[in-house]
């Protein structure tokens, strides 16, 4: 079977499904979309049907879970577990986007629409293979099983609850998780690890409203000021952070697995390509040893008092902070969670009100290089991109992607063909329609490789 010709004869009517897919504003994160969370879920759980897949939609605590298999290959044949999420983030701030973010387009070969990159063209180039593979195949050789979630993006709470219920019907030779990316374009890659995260409010009260500055400022201690002195003395000087614990229990790299893993790091394009004109690695560590293999902790965001057009000479009544930290190997999340929390209340100004919530957390996760998912994932990219294959760890976390391995038992590759300049999270996320064709091709060639087969 000739998957490339088959896809070039089918892209118009893939490129209109994936527009489709697109266009369903799945942010699990706000509980206004919670209807067209489901209404995604619904419509994948169909979309599948028609592929010749059985499915189930899967009801968590929180968001539905799309769970589908292909089983016809036999008991002797291996089963391979393909993990994807339909959920998004929010589009905010939604003045920045140059198109509605749930009304694709495509401009120089790109996608624009939340979700484009992340996850939704990585899951449904896989979903495209799926259906060409057992449709086209002379033999399918595999069996499949397709587990497509619906809260990555907010913490996967709900789905993670019921895993443990689903052991059984997850139950797979190997894991494939097809939400990770290149390390640069054109280079294949596959990821050997991510870091785990752990994610918090702190929220700071002196009075309980708004003061006017001018009768209260010199007498009222601006909590806006107690937090953000609390913030700063978080690192030292030299960027280490100064919490006592955070470091506890952090696993070193050892000199083989290091070897292993490409630190390649342009400095200078990565300045161009984002904009960023001061960094800020890891004392005794280089920028891409910082970004991927070592713990970090940051403010993802501050809010207090007045900040709208114009002037208002207010004291806040509170202000607020949104920390998350990203950690390795052997960090426990509920343990740094603890550590923060502590530092906040041994370091806060004497009167200042404090609380301190947990979001959402997730343990670190590496795979070796050595699994045999991972050894043909690698034979497939390099078939298809006609180069030798890289191996890198992520910045990111998938917070789900430990407790699935576990509840899987099977050996595990992270891959995809997702690059760091699609603008995840921000606007005018993006995917290149070639990286499309790209990640099919590989996926195609993977699930022929896996069966045995030297050609397909």
């Amino acid at each position: 079977m000739d998957y490339k010709k088959w896809y070039q004869a089918h892209a118009a009517q893939i490129q209109k499904d994936f527009f489709t897919f697109l266009s369903f504003p799945s942010i699990s994160a706000d509980p206004h979309y919670t209807k067209d969370v489901r209404r995604t879920a619904v419509w994948l759980v169909d979309y599948l049907k028609q592929l010749g897949m059985d499915v189930e939609l899967w009801e968590t605590p929180g968001q539905p879970c799309v769970f589908a298999t292909y089983m016809k290959a036999g008991r002797d044949q291996p089963t391979v577990l393909i993990y994807q999420h339909y959920d998004v983030q929010p589009v905010d701030p939604l003045e920045l986007w140059h198109s509605d973010p749930f009304k694709p387009v495509v401009k120089d070969n790109q996608v624009y629409a939340r979700g484009a990159s992340d996850n939704k063209g990585q899951c449904f180039f896989s979903i495209t293979a799926i259906g060409a593979y057992i449709k086209h195949a002379e033999k399918v050789g595999i069996n499949i099983k397709l587990f497509i979630e619906g809260e990555e993006e907010s913490g996967g709470v709900g789905t993670t609850a019921i895993l443990k219920q689903k052991k059984e019907a997850l139950k797979a030779d190997h894991l494939i998780v097809v939400d990770l990316g290149l390390s640069e374009p054109g280079v294949p890659s596959i990821t050997l690890g991510m870091r785990g995260i752990t994610t918090m409010e702190v929220e700071c009260t002196a009075a309980k409203i708004d003061l006017h500055s001018g009768e209260h400022g010199g007498i009222v201690l601006n909590p806006i000021r107690a937090l953000a002195k609390v913030l700063a003395q978080m690192w030292d000087d030299k960027g280490k952070v100064t919490i006592p614990g955070f470091y506890d229990h952090v696993e070193e790299l050892s000199a083989k697995d290091r070897a292993q893993i490409d630190w390649t790091f342009d400095q200078k394009r990565y300045a161009a390509e984002f904009g960023v004109t001061a960094f800020a690695g890891e004392p005794g560590y280089s920028l891409k040893e910082s970004g991927m293999s070592r713990p970090t902790l940051e403010i993802n965001g501050i809010s207090g008092g007045y900040a709208g057009e114009g002037f208002k000479t207010v004291l806040p009544a509170k202000a607020v902070a949104k920390i998350s930290c990203r950690l390795v190997p052997n960090q426990d999340p509920d343990h740094i969670f603890q550590c923060v929390s502590t530092f906040f209340k041994t370091h806060l100004a004497k009167g200042i009100g404090l609380k301190v919530e947990c979001h959402h957390g997730g343990a670190a996760f590496r795979s070796p290089s050595k699994a045999r998912i991972v050894q043909v994932a690698a034979q497939a990219y390099e078939e298809v991109f006609g180069m030798p294959c890289r191996f890198s760890l992520a910045g990111g976390s998938i917070p789900i992607v430990p407790a699935l391995a576990e509840a899987c038992g099977g050996d595990v590759a992270l891959l995809g063909v997702a690059l760091a300049t699609d603008d995840i999270h921000a606007p005018n996320e993006h995917f290149g329609l070639d990286r499309f064709e790209l990640g099919f091709l590989t996926m195609t060639r993977l699930f022929h490789i896996l069966a045995g087969e030297s050609h397909g």
